[in-house]
C-alpha cells in the first residue's frame, strides 16, 4: 500500500516540496524541490487506500478525522501545495470528475425545500461561530481590498460602498437585496441612500438578526427582511443586488433566476450580481465541500452565467472581476479563526474544528492557486439607464464616503 501511494502521489505532485510519511513508515518526498518544505503523516492504511480511491472527498474527511496530520506546517501550507499542481484533479481520479460532472444537475436542483434546506445547513449553525471570525458587520463574502494593508472591516465596507456606487441608488428608491444575509448590505444602504430596503433570506438565524439590526438602529421603516424564496417575492423594484447567494441557486436553475429578476426589475431598474465564478469553464463542485459545507452549492463559469441573462431578455452593463480579493478575505477569516480556534471547538467540537480550518484554508487556497475569483455583473433592461464610463462609480463612492464619516458609529450586529 505504501509503495502504491507513493507511486500515484509522485505522479501528482509536480511543484513544491512536501514530503509524506506512510502508515508503514515509508518516507518520500514529492515536487520539484521549490517553495517551503512541508512534511505530513498519514496515521492509518485505511485512510491511504481511501485516499487512493476517492481523493477528493477522503483527503478532507482525514483530516477531519485526524489520521492525516501535518508535521511540518500548517494544513494551509499543505493545500497551498496540493491545490497548486499543474493537474487540479489527481490522474486516477478523473474517471469520478466526470461521473460528478454529468450528474451536477441532480445533486443541484435546488428547489424550493430542498434550497431552504441547504442555507439551514450551513447558515443556521450558531452564530457565535460565525463571530470567531468575520468582521463586525458580518459580511459573509469576498472583501474588496482597495489597498494592500486594508483591514477587513475597512475592506467590507468598501465592498458595500462599491456596490453601492453601481446601483446608483436614489432615495426613496425600492431596493430588493436577494439573500440578505445578516442585514448588513441592506442596512447600509438604507441608511446612506435613504433607499427602501427589502432583504430575503432563508435562514432563520439570519432573519431576526437583520430584523433586530434595523430596530436598534431605527432603520425598521426602511429596511425590513423576509423569509422568503426568490422565486415567491413579490412586487417591483428600482434596483435589484445580490451578494453571495447566486452559488446557491443551481446551474438548472439559472434561467429561473435570471427570468425572475426580470419581472421584479422596472424597465428604468438596475441589478448587480456578485458571485464567485470560475475562470475556466464549467466543472463540479469538491464532493467534500458538497457533504460539509455548502450542500447544493456550485461555483459557475462566466460562461454558464451569461447566457442564462441573454435568455431573460437582459443587458449586461458592465462586468468586473475580482481576483485575490476572496483570497485575501479567507487568509482575513482563517487567521482570525486559528486564533480563536479552542471557541470553535468549545462551542462544536476538535473535528468540527479542523473541518472549519480546512474549509478556509482550503477555499483561500483555490483562490490563490486555482481558478476562482469573484465577479460583478451590473444587469439592466435598457441601454442609457448607466453612465457609458465608469468615472461614476469613483464619484459615487467619494460620496458615500462622506455620508459616512457623518454617520457614527458605524452599524454594529444586534446585542454588539
Amino acid at each position: 500500500m505504501d509503495r502504491l501511494l507513493r507511486y500515484f502521489l509522485e505522479q501528482f505532485v509536480r511543484r513544491g516540496t512536501i514530503t509524506f510519511t506512510a502508515a508503514g513508515g515509508t518516507r518520500f518526498t514529492c515536487g520539484d524541490g521549490t517553495g517551503r518544505p512541508v512534511s505530513v503523516r498519514f496515521l492509518s492504511q485505511r485512510t491511504q487506500l481511501r485516499i487512493l480511491l476517492n481523493p477528493e472527498l477522503a483527503f478532507g474527511e482525514a483530516y477531519m478525522d485526524g489520521t492525516f496530520v501535518v508535521e511540518d506546517g500548517s494544513i494551509a501550507d499543505a493545500l497551498e501545495i496540493l491545490l497548486d499542481q499543474p493537474e487540479m484533479v489527481p490522474g486516477w481520479a478523473k474517471a469520478q470528475w466526470w461521473l460528478r460532472y454529468f450528474g451536477r444537475h441532480i445533486r443541484q436542483f435546488n428547489g424550493r425545500g430542498r434550497a431552504r434546506n441547504n442555507v439551514a445547513h450551513h447558515y443556521d449553525l450558531d452564530q457565535r461561530l460565525y463571530s470567531l471570525f468575520l468582521d463586525a458587520d458580518k459580511q459573509y463574502s469576498c472583501a474588496y481590498f482597495e489597498t494592500p494593508d486594508a483591514s477587513l472591516d475597512d475592506a467590507q465596507l468598501a465592498k458595500k460602498r462599491h456596490l453601492a456606487a453601481k446601483l446608483l441608488i436614489g432615495r426613496g428608491a425600492r431596493v430588493l437585496d436577494i439573500g440578505s444575509g445578516w442585514g448588513g448590505l441592506g442596512l447600509y444602504l438604507a441608511e446612506m441612500t435613504g433607499a427602501e430596503v427589502t432583504g430575503i433570506t432563508l435562514s432563520s438565524e439570519q432573519l431576526q438578526v437583520a430584523n433586530a439590526r434595523a430596530s436598534e438602529n431605527s432603520l425598521s421603516r426602511t429596511a425590513r427582511f423576509v423569509l422568503s424564496d426568490y422565486r415567491d417575492i413579490p412586487g417591483r423594484f428600482n434596483r435589484i443586488v445580490s451578494v453571495g447567494m447566486f452559488e446557491h441557486v443551481g446551474v438548472g436553475f439559472y434561467e429561473t433566476y435570471f427570468r425572475r429578476c426580470a419581472e421584479l426589475l422596472d424597465n428604468d431598474g438596475v441589478m448587480v450580481l456578485h458571485s464567485i465564478g470560475r475562470s475556466t469553464g464549467p466543472d463540479v463542485t469538491s464532493p467534500w465541500i458538497t457533504k460539509y459545507i455548502f450542500p447544493g452549492g456550485y461555483i459557475p463559469a462566466l460562461s454558464e452565467v451569461l447566457p442564462a441573462i441573454e435568455k431573460a431578455g437582459l443587458l449586461v452593463c458592465d462586468i468586473e472581476i475580482l481576483r485575490l480579493h476572496y483570497a485575501e478575505t479567507l487568509k482575513a477569516w482563517r487567521e482570525r479563526f486559528m486564533a480563536r480556534r479552542e471557541e470553535a471547538v468549545r462551542l462544536y467540537d476538535e473535528r468540527f474544528a479542523r473541518m472549519w480550518e480546512f474549509y478556509l484554508a482550503g477555499s483561500e487556497m483555490s483562490f490563490r492557486k486555482q481558478n476562482l475569483m469573484n465577479f460583478q455583473i451590473q444587469i439592466a433592461k435598457r441601454q442609457g439607464v448607466v453612465p457609458m464610463t465608469r468615472d461614476y462609480i469613483v464619484g459615487e463612492e467619494a460620496r458615500l464616503r462622506g455620508i459616512e464619516l457623518g454617520k457614527q458609529p458605524r452599524l454594529q450586529l444586534a446585542g454588539e
